[in-house]
């Protein structure tokens, strides 16, 4: 028998408040993830064979000739 105090699950009306309040903070949490996720990849840019020849110029990887000549074939 049912006492009128129950859900369609069976829970108490007591409890299911704090069910629904954890459920609601478990989807906003993925969604806030999901988006957070979504714009990192869109901040991710492309380095240009330029960037990249300067950079590794600039880290000390390649000597002042190198650069000079792999300017030279990628322009």
């Amino acid at each position: 028998m049912m006492d009128g105090m129950s859900n369609a699950w069976g829970m108490s009306i007591g409890y299911g408040w704090i069910i629904s309040l954890i459920v609601l903070v478990v989807i906003i949490a993925l969604m806030s993830n999901a988006s957070r996720r979504r714009k990192n990849a869109n901040n991710q840019k492309f380095n240009s064979p330029q960037d990249i020849l300067k950079t590794r110029y600039a880290k000390g990887e390649i000597s002042k000739d190198e650069f000079d000549e792999k300017r030279r074939h990628i322009s």
